[in-house]
C-alpha cells in the first residue's frame, strides 16, 4: 500500500508581511501532480493545516479546493489538527466527509477508531491523534499519572488498543524528543512537549508532523516529512519535499522523498551593497524573483537601502548589516539566537541581566513550572 505523507501546510501563513498564499496554491498543485505520478491508495496530512486557530477566508478555499482535489481521485485521506489549528474547526463535518473517503480527525475524547485500509497483505489500520497536551488527556484518564507529554501519548496509544499483529499507521503531531527544530516553529517551555519515540512502538509507520525540517527520530519509520514550503530562512538549504511510504507485509516498509520546487524559494545573500546589487544585475535573474534577506558588510548604513534594493529584488523580506557597529551591539532580542531559545532561557538571561545574578535553582523550577501551566492551559 503506498501513502503521501504531508504536513504543517500552515495555510494563509504570512512571512514577514509576504502573503504566502500564492506560494500555498502553485506547491498544493505541485502535490497533486506528484499524487497523480505515484498513484497512492492515500494521503497522510499530519496537521497545522492552517498558520492560525481562526484562518482567513483564502486559507479555508484553499483548503477545499485542495480537498475536492484528492476527493475527485478517490483517495482515502486522512488529516489531524496541529498546535496550529481549532481542532474543532478541523473536525466539522467529518463525518459527512468521510463518505468522500476524506477523514478528519475528531476533536479527542479519550478514544481513537482505527479506519481500515486493505491491499493483497491484509487490512491498514490507521489512526487518527490530533496534537494533545498532557491536560487534554488527563480528564478521560484520571486514575493514571500524567505529567509529561509522553505520559500523555502513551495513556492515549493504550487506550487505542492497538492489533501489533497487523501492520499499524498512526498520525499525530507532536515533537519527538531528539528532532531538530527551526526558527520558524513554536517553541515550548524548557523542552516540556518532548514525546519519547518509545511510545510509538506498536506502528509500522508514524507520520509526525510539526516539525519543518524533514527527518526521521529514532527509527526510519517515525518520520517528519516537513513543511512543503520553506517559513523561514533557518530553512533556506532544505529540500522540500513529500514523503512516500509503501507497506509491503508487516515489518516491510519503503520511506522516499520526491522533491517540491516552489514557486519562489527563499536566498540568503550577504555582502556589500555593490557586491548585492552586481549580482542581481549580472549574474542572471535566477534568484531576483526569490524572498530575499540580504546581509550587507559595509562599515556605514546605505542610505534608503530597501527601497533602493527593493527595485532588484522585489521580494526583499529582510534586510541586516553585519559590520563592527552591529557586532558591538547587543541585546536579547539581537543576541545572535534569540529566535532559537526557549522563554525559559530567555527569562533566566533577563533575570541576570536585572539582578546581576544568576537565577537560582527554585526560581528556575518556579518559572518552568509557571509556564509549562501556561503552556498546557491549565494557568
Amino acid at each position: 500500500m503506498k501513502l503521501i505523507h504531508l504536513s504543517d501546510l500552515h495555510l494563509g501563513k504570512r512571512v514577514n508581511d509576504f502573503s504566502m498564499l500564492e506560494d500555498q496554491q502553485h506547491i498544493l498543485r505541485e502535490i497533486l501532480r506528484i499524487i497523480d505520478q505515484e498513484q497512492p491508495e492515500g494521503v497522510l496530512i499530519a496537521g497545522d493545516i492552517y498558520d492560525k486557530t481562526v484562518p482567513p477566508a483564502e486559507a479555508v478555499a484553499l483548503l477545499d479546493d485542495f480537498l475536492v482535489e484528492l476527493a475527485d481521485r478517490q483517495l482515502q485521506v486522512f488529516l489531524i489538527s496541529g498546535n496550529h489549528d481549532s481542532p474543532e474547526r478541523i473536525a466539522f463535518g467529518g463525518r459527512l466527509m468521510a463518505h468522500s473517503g476524506i477523514h478528519l480527525a475528531p476533536v479527542y475524547d479519550g478514544r481513537v477508531e482505527p479506519i481500515a485500509l486493505a491491499d493483497s497483505y491484509g487490512p491498514v489500520h490507521v489512526y487518527l491523534l490530533p496534537f494533545l497536551k498532557p491536560v487534554h488527556v488527563r480528564r478521560f484518564f484520571p486514575e493514571a499519572e500524567i505529567s509529561s507529554y509522553t505520559d500523555a501519548m502513551a495513556a492515549a496509544i493504550g487506550a487505542m488498543e492497538v492489533d501489533t499483529a497487523q501492520r499499524n499507521v498512526l498520525v499525530t503531531h507532536q515533537f519527538v524528543t531528539g528532532a531538530a527544530r527551526c526558527d520558524s516553529e513554536e517553541i515550548s517551555v524548557g523542552g516540556t512537549d518532548n514525546v519519547d519515540v518509545s511510545v510509538f512502538g506498536d506502528f509500522d509507520y508514524v507520520a509526525l508532523g510539526h516539525i519543518h525540517g524533514p527527518q526521521s527520530v529514532g527509527r526510519e519509520t517515525v518520520r517528519y516529512c516537513g513543511t512543503p514550503l520553506k517559513y523561514s530562512f533557518s530553512e533556506a538549504k532544505h529540500q522540500k519535499s513529500v514523503t512516500v511510504v509503501e507497506l509491503e507485509e508487516k515489518g516491510r516498509v519503503g520511506i522516499r522523498t520526491v522533491p517540491l520546487t516552489p514557486l519562489r524559494d527563499l536566498t540568503e545573500l550577504r555582502g556589500t551593497y555593490a557586491e548585492v546589487t552586481y549580482r542581481g544585475f549580472y549574474e542572471g535573474t535566477s534568484y531576483r524573483q526569490d524572498y530575499v534577506h540580504i546581509t550587507l558588510t559595509d562599515e556605514d548604513d546605505v542610505p534608503d537601502a530597501v527601497a533602493k534594493l527593493r527595485v532588484i529584488y522585489p521580494n526583499l523580506m529582510k534586510l541586516d548589516y553585519d559590520n563592527r557597529r552591529t557586532r558591538a551591539e547587543f541585546s536579547i532580542e539581537e543576541g545572535g539566537d534569540a529566535e532559537r531559545r526557549s522563554p525559559l532561557e530567555l527569562l533566566e538571561e533577563f533575570y541576570e541581566k536585572q539582578n546581576g545574578q544568576p537565577m537560582g535553582e527554585a526560581q528556575r523550577q518556579l518559572a518552568r513550572s509557571l509556564m509549562g501551566r501556561i503552556w498546557e492551559g491549565e494557568a
